[in-house]
């Protein structure tokens, strides 16, 4: 996809107010389906010759399907309280601060988990962090959310997108993606309505939230090629 002009621009302000010692941290939020990992791909390869980057999505937090199991949550997988939170907002801390090396050694670099839809798991230490990185953009569902752990992700950030994308679109990417995955048509239709769609109702609200709270969202609408 083609980022619009005050897309980067957007960006670019955000790493002006860049503090001493710290990275840049932005995060996309938006409901299933809406192309988040699709609009940090693209910022990646714009910003590949600016700044150094990473993108660590939050998807990395999904808890084991055993664990979803023993809980009895593994038919909501995708809701809130099947991601370790605590988890990720732990990262986040680790990854806002630049690291300084140790007398005689190397700063460290950084190791995050990376979810592989194919096997429905994370995987960890696969995305790596090296520490001249600058800039973090990671994206998930609950950037927004005003609950325990979610909410100081929130404040983790130094900028938040609203990924807004028009309901059939999403339906039609979930629907392709569940498909894709290993999903007949009939079931894939069945998790969207009641599982995404549950889910993106709860992500609307927090994103309406935010906004009735002030909280400067940019919103970056994408629409079908």
């Amino acid at each position: 996809m083609t980022l619009a002009p005050e897309a980067l621009a957007r960006v670019r302000d955000v790493l002006a107010r860049r503090k001493a010692g710290q990275r840049t941290l932005i995060g996309l939020v938006g409901e299933p389906g809406a192309g988040k990992s699709t609009v940090a791909a693209a910022l990646s390869v714009a910003l590949q010759d600016t700044v150094a980057l990473a993108v660590v999505p939050m998807d990395g937090f999904h808890l084991a399907n055993a664990e979803l199991a023993r809980l009895g949550r593994a038919e909501r997988k995708g809701a809130p309280d099947t991601f370790d939170a605590a988890g990720y907002l732990a990262l986040l801390h680790r990854l806002k601060r630049t690291p300084e090396p140790d007398a005689g050694t190397a700063a460290p670099i950084i190791y995050a988990p990376a979810f592989h839809r194919e096997i429905e798991e994370a995987v960890a230490g696969e995305i790596a962090v090296p520490p001249e990185t600058q800039l973090i953009i990671t994206e998930g569902n609950y950037l927004l959310l005003d609950e325990p752990n979610w909410r100081e992700v929130r404040a983790m950030l130094d900028d938040i997108w609203f990924i807004a994308t028009p309901q059939p679109q999403r339906h039609a990417q979930l629907l392709a993606r569940h498909m894709a995955h290993g999903r007949t048509r009939e079931a894939a239709l069945d998790w969207i309505a009641h599982t995404d769609e549950p889910n993106a109702r709860r992500i609307a609200a927090s994103v309406q939230a935010a906004q009735t709270a002030g909280i400067d969202l940019f919103v970056l609408p994408v629409a079908a090629a």
